[in-house]
C-alpha cells in the first residue's frame, strides 16, 4: 500500500531505489515488493525503466465507481446535461478533506475540453463542486473539517480564510446553489448543486464547468438552473434506487 501510495500524477513512474528509500528497506526487500505488485498486475515496468500502475489497478477504479451506485443512477441525467449546457458536466463526491471526480459527461459542441479526469482528486475550498459538497454540513463538523485541512490557494480568487469561507457557504447553502470563477482555475466557470439520497443527506455534487469566456452573464442563469434540475432528478432516481 506504501508503494501504490508513492504514486502521483507528477510521478508516474517509481523506481526500485524511490522505493527502497521510501520504504526504508534494502533494494532487494523493495524489488521483492516490487515483483509481487507486478505479478498480481498492481504494477508493470516501464518501458524506459521503473515501474508504472498496472491494469488491476484501473480495474478496481471502475469496480469502486459501480460500488458507490451514483454512475450508473447518474450518467444518463449527465449525458442530457452536458448536451442542454453545451459545456462538460462531472458528478464529484467527498472523501474528508478532499474532493474525487466520480464521473463526468462531454458535450461534443466544444473541442477544448476541461481535464477533470474520473478519480482526480480536487481541493476542499475551491472549485464549484467542492463548495456544494460542503455547504450542508453541520456548522461545527464543517469549521472542525476546515481548521484540519490545507486550505491551498491556486488563484488569487481562491478563498483560504475558514471564516470568511464558512459565510460564503452559508449563502450557498441558502441559495441551494454554488457558482465560482478562476478559483480553482483561472479560465473556469463552475456551477455546482447537491445531490441528495433517501435521508435528505448531500451524498454527491453535479457540475458543469466551462471556459468562463463561453459563458456570458446572460447565460448562467440557464446553466443554474439546468444543473439544479438534473441535480434533482439523480436524487430522486438515488432515492427510487434504495426503495
Amino acid at each position: 500500500m506504501d508503494i501504490l501510495g508513492m504514486f502521483t500524477e507528477e510521478r508516474a513512474v517509481v523506481s526500485g531505489a524511490e522505493v527502497a528509500e521510501q520504504l526504508g528497506t534494502s533494494r532487494s526487500t523493495a524489488y521483492r515488493y516490487l515483483q509481487s505488485l507486478v505479478t498480481n498486475r498492481f504494477l508493470e515496468e516501464a518501458p524506459a525503466g521503473g515501474f508504472r500502475l498496472g491494469l488491476r489497478v484501473l480495474e478496481l477504479a471502475r469496480v469502486a465507481r459501480r460500488a458507490f451506485g451514483l454512475s450508473d443512477v447518474a450518467m444518463p441525467v449527465m449525458q442530457r446535461l452536458a448536451a442542454q449546457a453545451r459545456e462538460s458536466v462531472l458528478l464529484t463526491r467527498r472523501s474528508g478533506d478532499l474532493v474525487v471526480c466520480l464521473d463526468r459527461a462531454e458535450s461534443v459542441a466544444h473541442s477544448v475540453r476541461i481535464s477533470y479526469e474520473r478519480g482526480s482528486v480536487l481541493p476542499l475550498n475551491a472549485g464549484a463542486s467542492a463548495l456544494a459538497l460542503l455547504a450542508w454540513e453541520e456548522p461545527a463538523t464543517l469549521r472542525d473539517l476546515l481548521g484540519r485541512a490545507q486550505l491551498s490557494s491556486f488563484t488569487p480568487n481562491t478563498v483560504t480564510d475558514v471564516d470568511a469561507l464558512v459565510k460564503r457557504l452559508e449563502k450557498i447553502r441558502r441559495a441551494g446553489y454554488s457558482v465560482t470563477r478562476g478559483e480553482l482555475d483561472n479560465e473556469v466557470l463552475g456551477v455546482a448543486a447537491p445531490i441528495r439520497d433517501e435521508s435528505g443527506g448531500v451524498v454527491a455534487a453535479l457540475s458543469v464547468a466551462a471556459i468562463a469566456a463561453r459563458v456570458p452573464a446572460s447565460r448562467q442563469p440557464g446553466i443554474v438552473a439546468a444543473v439544479r434540475a438534473a441535480a434533482g432528478e439523480i436524487s430522486e432516481r438515488l432515492i427510487t434506487v434504495a426503495g
